[in-house]
């Protein structure tokens, strides 16, 4: 597969036109963060410098849950509009009859998702630890946040978190005839890596490196799958007539 670097920087560069115009999504990147980031915050403050290390051990861990929330709520918004939002918008049918690559154009509307959600988990995640470092009363609470696998598991798993939903939400998008609809579906959908975050947060499976490493490993091989899945679905003429091209339904019968 050889992509374009013209055409790719230019979908990306459309597609972040687009975000800026978006309100709703502007709000999404901008009010979701605070909100998430408002309770561990406020916990963070009030944690007296007595309290026992389990207690610590347990606000991060909270902290860290909920800081990866983020990378998996905000690109899941932004993908889920990126299809059927331009097709209520009467964009998506000049811009599928452009020379430009499935691949292309599936990668430049990741990349436009992609880039602010990750950097506003970066720029939260680091927010945090500096507040920790200056305001909070017990100052085990930022020893807690900087540990090995929490600062691993943070750096791994915000942008392979924010991969899946994206391509989860695009595949939803891609199908879906609401842009509330597809953002509600798709993330829902980008939830359930989740779950083993969760875990680790309960203490129900031990946080280290190697189990940080080895999640992350699983979740790469997830968006490699999801990314072929949507790029196997996405069919320019299904988009725009709202049937399979003759090609795609031919090789489906011989298949």
């Amino acid at each position: 597969m050889r992509l374009n670097a013209g055409r790719l920087g230019a979908v990306v560069r459309k597609e972040f036109r687009v975000l800026v115009r978006n309100r709703f999504i502007i709000g999404t990147m901008a009010v979701l963060p605070l909100i998430f980031l408002a309770t561990p915050m406020i916990e963070i403050f009030r944690l007296s410098p007595g309290v026992p290390a389990i207690v610590v051990q347990r606000l991060a861990g909270s902290t860290f849950l909920l800081l990866l929330v983020i990378p998996v709520i905000v690109p899941a918004a932004i993908a889920a509009y990126s299809v059927v939002g331009e097709r209520e918008q009467g964009t998506l049918e000049p811009l599928l009859t452009t020379p430009l690559r499935r691949e292309e154009l599936l990668l430049g509307k990741a990349v436009a998702a992609f880039v602010p959600s990750v950097a506003i988990s970066y720029l939260l995640f680091a927010l945090v630890i500096v507040c920790a470092q200056l305001f909070a009363s017990n100052p085990a609470v930022a020893s807690a946040l900087v540990q090995s696998s929490q600062l691993v598991g943070e750096f791994l798993f915000a942008p392979l978190l924010a991969g899946w939903s994206i391509w989860v939400g695009i595949a939803v998008s891609s199908r879906a005839s609401d842009v509330r609809v597809a953002q509600q579906l798709g993330t829902l959908a980008s939830l359930p890596p989740l779950v083993v975050v969760a875990l680790i947060d309960l203490e129900v499976l031990t946080p280290s490196v190697t189990l940080a490493v080895a999640f992350a490993l699983v979740l790469l091989v997830a968006d490699v799958v999801m990314y072929r899945v949507v790029s196997s679905m996405f069919d320019r003429e299904r988009l725009l007539t709202g049937s399979r091209s003759r090609t795609a339904r031919s090789s489906r019968a011989a298949g």
